[in-house]
């Protein structure tokens, strides 16, 4: 039997929540954003193709087809933003050779028996999946746009513009790695330095770590002191803070592997990569880091594998960062010194790809039976070790898996109406439930990936859902009329050690 959730998952039914405004306005805007982008594409193609010279006839034939395929594409969207507006029913996915397309036609299936299938209706987590994977599948049914990621210009051009950060934490990193002998052998400095590492990947800030340059013995006192100042300032925005049991943790390993289920792209995969350097580079207790991408366009922003390696190529040539202000040559060198050593850590193995670095978007012939494949359906993850026993047998080899980000939290916990005071290690799965009285629980005190490995989730506040806050707090956050669950003003930090 399956393990289902003790209460409703969020839906837009409710007018209150986050849910209904996301299907209101933030996916008519996301795709109205594709639809602009292909059209651009489109016209750029078809002035391409009247510049070919009059007798390349396969060129212009060429260049013909994709624009017909790249128009019957924007059709095909126009017309889910017209019925997603309209609250029609969601449409099975057409097959289109994915592994997948049955699942989530088979959780559709469920939905239209229950009267929950349409756009206003359906559980948001389901819905919000399940439109990337259409969009998806938009792409998939044409011969010239199989590769195509719509979101990668904007992937780039939000990394181009955290450019300022990225020289800031490249110069710290340079730094860092100077005084690696040192650090390795000073636990007091390396957990200072490793709970900012936690607040620059929960926040995406680089501000603070301006502090970290201060690296010599005379100013270590100096830089526990600003750093526990820091802490304490952030301190009542985080409603959960497991750093310490983390830290705890990490110290108990030797060489250890972490794996870091990645979310978004640009300066955020920064952040992730700067926080695995620290871990490989100055400390002893970790010397591999396993990156999880998601192998079709997810979400806008999610970490593809073609995402992953023009990250490293982008740090290792420069460019991109060149037109920063005020920006030095050897600002520059550090940049690109950052990017040259990540690419040696991944040719090393120290940085690894749960896929091979140059996997197609779809994962090409391998795609539809790889690990990697359960990230970007719909199900929960405490579903995984039933559903995707590869992709947990993969996490249980971790000495820490580390889940990045909103929708990984969501998936964490089912997406469902938790009280905002269950503990965390109760809402990633609960006991099992009769289907006959779905709602109905049978309690136990832990899910079945509480224990499974170690596990650290890092999740600022932009979903409704939320586990692990004491009640009072939680209470008094909604009596104020503060929308704390979901303008990533708050964060958590939800950690599970392993049984």
């Amino acid at each position: 039997m399956p393990f289902n959730p003790p209460y409703a998952p969020y839906d837009p039914t409710d007018k209150a929540c986050f849910s209904y405004e996301t299907v209101l306005k933030r996916w008519p805007i996301i795709i109205t954003g594709v639809i602009d982008h292909l059209h651009n594409v489109c016209h750029a193609l078809s002035i391409e193709g009247s510049q070919l010279a009059v007798d390349d006839a396969a060129g212009r034939a060429r260049v013909q087809a994709r624009v017909q395929e790249g128009t019957g594409i924007i059709e095909k969207i126009s017309k889910l933003k017209y019925e997603m507006a309209r609250d029609r029913a969601l449409e099975h996915i057409p097959d289109d050779g994915g592994a997948d397309v049955e699942l989530y036609n088979s959780e559709l299936a469920t939905l239209e028996k229950e009267n929950r299938n349409t756009w206003f209706t359906a559980p948001w987590l389901y819905a919000e999946c399940y439109l990337y994977r259409l969009l998806r599948s938009f792409f998939l049914q044409t011969e010239g746009w199989k590769d195509a990621d719509p979101f990668y210009e904007q992937k780039m051009k939000t990394f181009k513009h955290s450019s300022k950060s990225v020289i800031q934490l490249a110069t710290m990193m340079q730094d860092l790695e100077a005084e690696k002998e040192t650090l390795r052998s000073n636990p007091e400095t390396l957990k200072v330095l490793f709970n900012e590492m936690i607040q620059m990947c929960l926040w995406g800030n680089a501000t603070d770590l301006s502090l970290l340059t201060h690296l010599t013995e005379a100013d270590i006192q100096n830089l526990q002191t600003v750093g526990k100042d820091a802490q304490a300032a952030r301190q009542k925005f985080i409603l959960k803070d497991d750093e310490e049991a983390v830290w705890n943790h990490v110290q108990t390993l030797k060489g250890g592997q972490v794996d870091f289920v990645l979310d978004n792209s640009g300066f955020e995969l920064f952040t992730d990569l700067v926080f695995a350097d620290f871990l490989v580079t100055c400390t002893p207790y970790v010397s591999k880091v396993i990156f999880h991408p998601k192998l079709i366009p997810w979400f806008v922003s999610d970490v593809t594998p073609p995402d992953f390696s023009a990250t490293l190529a982008a740090l290792t040539d420069g460019a991109l960062f060149a037109e920063a202000d005020g920006v030095s040559p050897a600002q520059l060198a550090n940049v690109r010194a950052l990017g040259a050593r990540w690419t040696a850590h991944h040719a090393q193995g120290d940085f690894a790809l749960s896929v091979d670095a140059g996997t197609p978007l779809g994962g090409g012939a391998a795609g539809a039976g790889a690990p990697a494949a359960f990230w970007t359906t719909a199900r929960p993850y405490w579903d995984m070790r039933t559903e995707a026993p590869g992709t947990f047998g993969l996490l249980a080899a971790s000495d820490l898996v580390v889940f990045k980000g909103d929708l990984n939290y969501r998936k964490l916990t089912g997406d469902v109406r938790w009280p905002a005071w269950t503990p965390f290690k109760e809402a990633i799965g609960t006991s099992l439930l009769s289907p006959a009285n779905r709602w109905r629980l049978t309690f136990s005190s832990a899910g079945p990936l509480a224990g499974a490995f170690p596990l650290l989730s890092l999740r600022t506040n932009k979903a409704d859902v939320v586990t692990g806050v004491p009640r009072e707090t939680a209470e008094a956050l909604d009596a104020s009329g503060e929308k704390w669950r979901v303008d990533g003003r708050y964060a958590l930090v939800s950690f599970v050690p392993r049984n």
